[in-house]
């Protein structure tokens, strides 16, 4: 199972505050553990978003938002994705993190979907189509 592992956004990682050498290194084993457990697929932090957008549907119409958005709680700073057993497994990696943040923090964890969840919706076709498309990400990523 996949899972998205997010790290909510905070007053200082809204505002820009880089982490220090030693936050980065810390993280940086953390991460070691991770890619040597198999556990971690990709993981990336995000600027604020001050320097984001969001677009809104509506219909057919579509507007655009521009940052900074004003819940701050409900942001996400950065991400993972991890394959792990099962949601405890994700669970128990994350209470090893060290904290992400200088002040108190959160993550969230959520199962990604995979086509199994979509039942019979996802037809033979619709798979073919998925396949292809993963196949030309996984070629533009190589180059």
């Amino acid at each position: 199972m996949r899972f998205i592992v997010m790290v909510k956004a905070t007053a200082d990682s809204e505002a820009g505050v880089m982490p220090t050498e030693q936050e980065l290194a810390e993280m940086g084993r953390f991460n070691e553990e991770l890619v040597k457990a198999g556990v971690m697929v990709s993981g990336e932090g995000l600027h604020p978003s001050s320097q984001g957008a969001r677009v809104r549907f509506s219909g057919q119409q579509r507007s655009v938002i521009d940052g900074p958005f004003a819940e701050t709680k409900e942001l996400v700073a950065g991400f993972w994705i991890w394959q792990c057993a099962s949601l405890q497994e994700a669970i128990d990696w994350v209470k090893r993190c060290p904290n992400p943040m200088r002040s108190d923090s959160e993550i969230e964890i959520r199962r990604v979907f995979e086509a199994e969840d979509f039942g019979e919706a996802f037809t033979p076709e619709l798979r073919e189509q998925e396949e292809r498309l993963r196949e030309q990400l996984s070629a533009q990523h190589k180059r």
